[in-house]
C-alpha cells in the first residue's frame, strides 16, 4: 500500500483524481487531503475536498486547509473555467465531514515524521504553495518523501493560461522552483500528456448508466468543466488533466517521458512560470524530472472508469 497525501484545488477534474484515488483502496492509503487556494480561493477549494470526501462515502479521511495566496504573488484563480464554486455542475453539499484544526503545513511534516521509513508520496494537483512552505519549514522532510508526483507545466503544448506558461506553475511560480531544487524525486504529468486524455462520449454513458450516485455526479461535473476547453480547443472532449497523476502511480508503465532538467521562469512576466523543459541535453544542468508526454489513452480511461465504479455510494 502506498501512502500518499494528496494536495489539490477541486476543481472538477481535482474531483476526479480524488475519486479515482478512493476507488484503489486495495493500492493507495490516502493519509489525508491538502487543499489550497488555485482554481478557487481556499474557502472554497477546501469545502469542495469535503464534498468529494463525502460523495465517496470517505468519511474518515483527514481534510486539511492550507495556503490561502501564493508565496510572493497575488493570487490568480480560473473560476473561467470551472464556475464560481469550482465545482459546478453539481449541486453537492457537506453533512457530516470537518476541516481538521490542524494546518495542511504542520500536517504534512508530520506525516513525514511519522512514516519516514515507509515514506510518503505527495500527489500534487494544484498549485505548489503548500509543499514549498513545507521544504522550506522542514527541510528534513525530502528523507521521507518518497516521490512527489504533479500535475502542471508543459512545453510541446505551450501554455493553458498564457502562451508560455500552465496555470498551476503561473499561479506560483516561486513555489514550484523551489520544489524542482529539493532534491526530492518528481514527476511531472504536464498538458503535453493530460491534453491527450480527451473525455469522450462514452466514457460519460457509462459513468451516467452505473446506476452509481457518485458517478452520476461525476458526469455531470464532466459536463461542466468540458465546455470551456472544447470551445477553445475545438476538440470533441475535455483533457482530464489531474487523474493522470493518480493513474500514473497506479499503473506507470502507460506513461512514458524522460529524465530531464526543468527550470521555472520566476522573473519574466512574458514568460513567468514557463517551465523551461531541456528535452534535448543541450545545456549541462542536472536532470531532475521525470517529464511525462504520452499515454495509453484506452488504459488511462479504463483505470479512471474502474476505480470510479469501485466506489461504494
Amino acid at each position: 500500500m502506498r501512502k500518499i497525501i494528496i494536495d489539490t484545488d477541486p476543481g472538477q477534474d481535482d474531483a476526479l483524481a480524488l475519486m479515482t484515488a478512493f476507488g484503489a483502496r486495495d493500492q493507495l492509503c490516502v493519509l489525508g487531503v491538502t487543499c489550497v487556494a488555485g482554481n478557487v480561493p481556499l474557502e472554497l477549494t477546501s469545502v469542495n475536498a469535503l464534498k468529494i470526501c463525502e460523495l465517496s462515502g470517505f468519511f474518515d479521511v483527514p481534510v486539511f486547509k492550507g495556503s490561502p495566496a501564493p508565496l510572493k504573488r497575488k493570487l490568480i484563480t480560473a473560476e473561467h473555467v470551472h464556475g464560481k464554486t469550482g465545482l459546478d455542475g453539481t449541486e453537492l453539499s457537506v453533512e457530516r465531514k470537518e476541516i481538521e484544526i490542524t494546518s495542511a503545513i504542520d500536517f504534512i511534516i508530520e506525516c513525514s515524521e511519522r512514516y519516514k521509513d515507509d515514506k510518503i508520496t505527495i500527489c500534487a494537483l494544484g498549485p505548489l504553495t503548500n509543499i514549498a512552505k513545507v521544504l522550506r519549514e522542514n527541510p528534513r522532510v525530502t528523507e521521507s518523501i518518497e516521490e512527489i508526483v504533479l500535475m502542471g507545466g508543459g512545453f510541446f503544448e505551450g501554455g493553458n493560461i498564457t502562451p508560455a506558461a500552465e496555470f498551476n506553475i503561473y499561479v506560483d511560480p516561486e513555489a514550484a522552483k523551489i520544489v524542482l531544487e529539493s532534491g526530492v524525486k518528481i514527476t511531472m504529468l504536464p498538458l503535453d500528456v493530460t491534453h491527450k486524455t480527451l473525455v469522450q462520449r462514452d466514457f460519460l454513458e457509462k459513468l451516467r448508466k452505473s446506476g452509481k450516485n457518485s458517478a452520476i455526479e461525476a458526469a455531470k461535473l464532466l459536463d461542466f468543466f468540458e465546455r470551456y476547453d472544447m470551445e477553445k480547443y475545438g476538440s470533441k472532449g475535455g483533457p482530464l488533466h489531474d487523474p493522470n497523476v493518480i493513474v500514473y502511480l497506479l499503473n506507470p508503465a502507460i506513461y512514458s517521458g524522460k529524465l530531464v532538467n526543468v527550470e521555472i521562469e520566476v522573473n519574466s512576466e512574458l514568460t513567468r512560470g514557463m517551465t523551461v523543459v531541456d528535452w534535448w541535453s543541450v545545456t549541462n544542468r542536472k536532470p531532475n524530472t521525470y517529464y511525462i508526454n504520452d499515454v495509453k489513452y484506452d488504459e488511462f480511461f479504463e483505470i479512471v472508469l474502474n476505480k470510479v465504479l469501485n466506489l461504494e455510494t
